[in-house]
């Protein structure tokens, strides 16, 4: 049964446990091609694009990928 009013001055706080998954909003600059690839799977998963992205790159945080870029002149 819930009471007209509750007394929260008694509530002890704790810390959120999800504070750290927490996402921070970026502006990044992707290509065309890139973009309509997360989308095209967006379509096929259900989950969307930024989600896929985000999951991708968390993969290649986890895994340690390393990315391996020769700038030849």
């Amino acid at each position: 049964m819930m009471k007209d009013e509750y007394d929260f001055s008694t509530m002890k706080s704790r810390n959120n446990p999800y504070a750290s998954k927490l996402k921070k909003s970026v502006t990044m600059r992707l290509g065309e091609d890139v973009i309509s690839y997360f989308k095209n799977m967006a379509e096929e998963s259900g989950v969307p694009y930024q989600s896929l992205i985000n999951l991708y790159l968390r993969d290649c945080m986890a895994n340690q990928k390393k990315i391996d870029i020769n700038w030849h002149a």
